[in-house]
Protein backbone atom coordinates (compact mmCIF):
# COMPACT_ATOMS: atom_id res chain seq x y z
CA UNK A 1 0.00 0.00 0.00
CA UNK A 2 1.30 3.53 -0.83
CA UNK A 3 2.10 6.04 1.72
CA UNK A 4 0.03 8.54 3.08
CA UNK A 5 2.12 11.24 1.88
CA UNK A 6 1.98 9.54 -2.14
CA UNK A 7 -1.82 9.07 -1.28
CA UNK A 8 -2.41 12.84 -0.12
CA UNK A 9 -0.08 13.94 -3.93
CA UNK A 10 -2.25 12.03 -5.75
CA UNK A 11 -5.53 13.07 -4.52
CA UNK A 12 -7.94 15.23 -6.49
CA UNK A 13 -9.22 16.46 -3.27
CA UNK A 14 -8.73 16.64 0.25
CA UNK A 15 -10.99 17.84 2.73
CA UNK A 16 -10.96 17.63 6.47
CA UNK A 17 -8.54 14.61 5.93
CA UNK A 18 -10.40 12.94 3.73
CA UNK A 19 -8.54 12.71 -0.06
CA UNK A 20 -10.89 11.40 -2.79
CA UNK A 21 -9.06 10.45 -5.84
CA UNK A 22 -11.34 10.18 -8.83
CA UNK A 23 -11.31 7.10 -10.95
CA UNK A 24 -13.07 6.26 -14.33
CA UNK A 25 -16.77 6.29 -13.09
CA UNK A 26 -15.46 5.53 -8.82
CA UNK A 27 -14.01 7.92 -6.31
CA UNK A 28 -11.62 6.14 -3.88
CA UNK A 29 -11.60 7.92 -0.31
CA UNK A 30 -9.42 7.59 2.48
CA UNK A 31 -9.39 9.35 5.82
CA UNK A 32 -5.54 10.35 6.21
CA UNK A 33 -5.80 10.49 9.98
CA UNK A 34 -6.77 7.22 10.25
CA UNK A 35 -5.84 5.09 7.00
CA UNK A 36 -8.03 1.94 8.10
CA UNK A 37 -11.17 3.68 7.20
CA UNK A 38 -11.86 4.02 3.24
CA UNK A 39 -14.73 3.83 0.79
CA UNK A 40 -15.38 3.46 -2.65
CA UNK A 41 -18.49 5.39 -4.10
CA UNK A 42 -20.22 5.17 -8.18
CA UNK A 43 -19.57 8.39 -9.40
CA UNK A 44 -23.20 9.31 -8.48
CA UNK A 45 -21.94 8.45 -4.36
CA UNK A 46 -23.47 4.44 -4.08
CA UNK A 47 -20.97 2.75 -1.88
CA UNK A 48 -19.24 -0.04 -3.64
CA UNK A 49 -17.09 -0.96 -0.53
CA UNK A 50 -16.36 0.14 2.87
CA UNK A 51 -14.38 -0.35 6.07
CA UNK A 52 -15.77 3.36 7.39
CA UNK A 53 -18.72 2.71 10.08
CA UNK A 54 -22.19 4.50 9.03
CA UNK A 55 -21.26 7.97 10.81
CA UNK A 56 -18.17 8.72 8.89
CA UNK A 57 -19.70 7.23 5.54
CA UNK A 58 -22.73 9.88 6.25
CA UNK A 59 -19.49 12.64 6.60
CA UNK A 60 -17.39 11.62 3.60
CA UNK A 61 -20.37 10.71 1.38
CA UNK A 62 -21.76 14.78 2.17
CA UNK A 63 -18.24 16.36 1.63
CA UNK A 64 -18.17 13.77 -1.92
CA UNK A 65 -21.53 15.34 -2.97
CA UNK A 66 -20.46 18.85 -1.81
CA UNK A 67 -17.02 18.94 -3.87
CA UNK A 68 -17.03 16.36 -6.62
CA UNK A 69 -17.48 19.78 -9.50
CA UNK A 70 -13.90 19.90 -8.26
CA UNK A 71 -13.02 17.02 -9.36
CA UNK A 72 -13.96 16.92 -12.99
CA UNK A 73 -11.98 16.35 -15.94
Amino acid sequence: MPDIKTIADRADVIVNGYAFIREDCRVRVLNLNNPDKAVVFTINGEVLETTMDDIELSIASRYLEQNLKYMED
